[in-house]
């Protein structure tokens, strides 16, 4: 395949042109997630955890306007000063910072100028990565990647956020006309038995990853079968119709003070006799071979409970996915586990500004494994660990249980 051509035209060497062609298929799939989405689409914020559509395509513009052209990128015009308060998440080093629960209050700069802001950002990564030295792309090649992974977890919650926005639209609108969850494996529904003994966790070898996998580390775990299945709807709506959400015994306090007001998982709906589910292609009748999502930590530890069971904790899981033999382990629903989000052994966040991706979030979070159906594939890994707090339900979160 020949290598991509610069806006001059000519083709870089093969190293720049591998990053370049890399850099715009992030990029480009981004602004098709956002092509079928409004104008007023892409500025409503639902909620305070969530960010309008706009914002994420602004945001990642603005981390490699910041941590990629400002340093390696000599006489970079930034397209509008102002934008680094608008559109800088959390990075207190870098700033003062518009405020996180405000962002739909952001109506201008538009959508449209802020697809130009995109395109001014695009055309200088370009001529940045046509004409880097090979010592140039030693330093700037670690931070792009970081960059496109960043923009990769940003395009899924880009789908998440406007999904949650979305289900307070009485008309049930679809984000994506036609989607539809992908087919579950047709799993055996057994366990996976994993012997006591020491086992290798974390992130290992050359290729990239976040600094929170890493370092690989030993771990101890006692004997332990963990589901090869995920739990599905079915499973869930046995749950429901034994009473599991009116069932105090079954919760933790903290989720029983969110419980009282739930009584199925988000974008459930009951209609007539049935149970639907607002998914990204609108409302859709609940199938219960599918595995069941939008689900809490709360909600999967209840759950697990009821089935006499528990979650696996984060180093069962990457060791069981490591076998191969779990079924969904990736594609279907982010998993959640019993692990606190907490720094590995020897685990050092990076310098500067950056440093700020990761460490300083490793506190009353839990860990959740694996991918969902709208994780970019490329983007998933065994040794990925995301992570949110334990009442919130509106990711692609489900379970599998573990004993």
């Amino acid at each position: 395949m020949n290598a991509p051509a610069t806006p001059d035209g000519c083709s870089p060497p093969t190293l720049a042109g591998h990053w370049l062609a890399r850099y715009r298929q992030v990029r480009a799939y981004t602004e098709t997630l956002a092509a079928g989405l409004t104008p007023e689409d892409q500025t409503v914020q639902s909620m305070p955890d969530a960010s309008p559509a706009k914002w994420h395509r602004a945001h990642t513009s603005w981390f490699f306007e910041q941590f990629v052209l400002a340093r390696f990128a000599p006489g970079y015009i930034c397209f509008d000063s102002r934008y680094a308060f608008l559109f800088n998440s959390y990075y207190v080093s870098l700033g003062d910072r518009f405020e996180r629960p405000q962002r739909g209050l952001i109506t201008r700069p538009s959508a449209s100028e802020v697809g130009d802001y995109r395109a001014h950002v695009d055309t200088a990564m370009a001529a940045l990565l046509f004409n880097a030295s090979a010592a140039q792309l030693d330093a700037l090649i670690p931070v792009l990647a970081l960059g496109l992974h960043h923009e990769q977890q940003h395009q899924e919650l880009l789908l998440t956020d406007i999904l949650h926005a979305f289900s307070h639209n009485p008309l049930h609108p679809a984000v994506q006309p036609g989607w539809r969850w992908p087919e579950p494996d047709a799993g055996s529904g057994g366990n996976l038995s994993l012997p006591a003994g020491n086992y290798r966790v974390g992130h290992a070898g050359d290729g990239f990853h976040f600094d929170n996998e890493a370092p690989q580390h030993a771990v101890w775990l006692d004997d332990c079968n963990i589901a090869t299945s995920l739990v599905n709807q079915g499973d869930w709506l046995a749950f429901i119709a034994d009473g599991g959400y009116a069932t105090p015994t079954l919760w933790l306090s903290d989720g029983w003070a969110h419980a009282r007001h739930w009584q199925a998982p988000l974008y459930w709906r009951r209609i007539d006799d049935g149970w639907f589910c607002l998914t990204l292609g609108g409302l859709r009748e609940i199938d219960p071979r599918q595995p069941v999502c939008h689900v809490s930590y709360y909600e999967a530890d209840a759950f697990a409970r009821w089935a006499g069971r528990r979650l696996p904790n984060e180093a069962e899981w990457e060791v069981a996915a490591g076998t191969g033999r779990l079924d969904d382990a990736f594609g279907q629903v982010w998993q959640w586990t019993a692990s606190a989000y907490s720094p590995y052994p020897g685990y050092r966040p990076a310098t500067g500004a950056l440093g700020e991706y990761n460490g300083k979030f490793m506190v009353n979070q839990l860990v959740l494994r694996g991918s969902s159906c709208i994780t970019p594939p490329d983007h998933a890994r065994a040794s990925y660990r995301n992570f949110f707090y334990p009442q919130q339900r509106w990711q692609f979160s489900g379970l599998r249980l573990a004993d």
